[in-house]
């Protein structure tokens, strides 16, 4: 497995050329972008099972259809933004209404592409795949997680979209940590508070759990990989036992991770909430760290979230 700092999106073509020696029906289909989304090995090992669509994103995803309804295990590969709004039609009809077994993995999803900017930063992309009927969508948060995330998705029938960042980011998981769709994993235990996070965001949460321990706060991490099916067991479980909770993305906290725990909550568990991401704005061109900062996503912007809703569950409690 991988260690130290790697990008989720090598993890995920060293997966494909995995799956491809062990199940003929792998596919792969590209638009453009074979070496930024890493399925250059695929290609080279396996020919006849790759496809070079062009600049030509619904028509991939509706080829892909095609080829899923044909008994093929297509993994259609372009950045998040071109998948899930250029070629959403044929991601909502060719895909989701019919159920198609196609999985959509894109790389570049959130706010760290570096220069390409707001035009390529995707931070509407769970939000919009998690309307579509019947599709599951996957979050890894480390490059080891993306390996088995990729494969995870080549084994369950129906549509998986899978969020991939760009950049290389610290793996913090390892061989044995479980890794099954819908069920969150706790990444560290805590009863003062619960940070759930998801993508790249939770190494963010894991380092605000430490510097919150200096302060006597014990923060819970719970690693989200898994943002539909939500593990509502997990999200209601912190719930009661912590009394309030603070969600972390890379992505608008309107429709992600943040947005499905607040569906669950004020339902069943209502509880102070705090949601990190990205607000009601387009991003822009910098450095990865510069970009986090500006849009307060880092792991003092966590912590002072906790803080937060730990003042709020203290008047509640009053």
């Amino acid at each position: 497995m991988y260690a130290g700092n790697k990008a989720m999106r090598e993890a995920f073509g060293d997966a494909l050329v995995d799956l491809g020696a062990e199940n003929k029906k792998i596919v792969v289909l590209t638009a453009d972008l074979t070496d930024a989304v890493k399925v250059t090995a695929f290609k080279n090992a396996f020919p006849e099972r790759f496809f070079q669509m062009g600049i030509k994103e619904s028509d991939m995803i509706g080829t892909a259809a095609g080829m899923a309804i044909d008994g093929f295990v297509p993994f259609t590969t372009t950045f998040a933004v071109f998948a899930t709004s250029l070629a959403n039609q044929a991601v909502r009809v060719s895909v989701g209404y019919n159920q198609a077994n196609v999985k959509i993995a894109t790389s570049h999803g959130g706010m760290c592409v570096g220069a390409d900017g707001a035009t390529h930063q995707s931070f509407e992309d769970i939000a919009l795949m998690r309307l579509i009927p019947g599709m599951t969508v996957l979050v890894p948060c480390d490059a080891n997680e993306a390996y088995k995330a990729t494969r995870a998705a080549a084994e369950m029938n129906g549509p998986v979209y899978l969020r991939l960042g760009r950049i290389p980011t610290p793996v913090i998981t390892g061989t044995e940590t479980p890794f099954v769709p819908g069920r969150a994993v706790t990444l560290r235990d805590g009863g003062d508070v619960a940070i759930i996070a998801a993508g790249m965001m939770v190494s963010a949460a894991l380092e605000a759990s430490d510097r919150l321990a200096g302060e006597g706060i014990r923060a819970r991490v719970i690693n989200m990989h898994t943002i539909k099916p939500l593990d509502k067991d997990a999200v209601l479980k912190a719930a009661g036992e912590c009394g309030s909770l603070v969600t972390a993305e890379e992505h608008s906290v309107i429709g992600g991770l943040g947005s499905a725990c607040a569906d669950l909550l004020v339902r069943e568990s209502p509880v102070p909430l705090a949601m990190v991401g990205v607000q009601d704005t387009f991003g822009e061109s910098g450095e990865p760290q510069e970009i986090l900062e500006k849009y307060g996503l880092t792991s003092s912007d966590i912590c002072e979230n906790v803080r937060h809703v730990l003042n709020k569950k203290t008047r509640r409690d009053l």
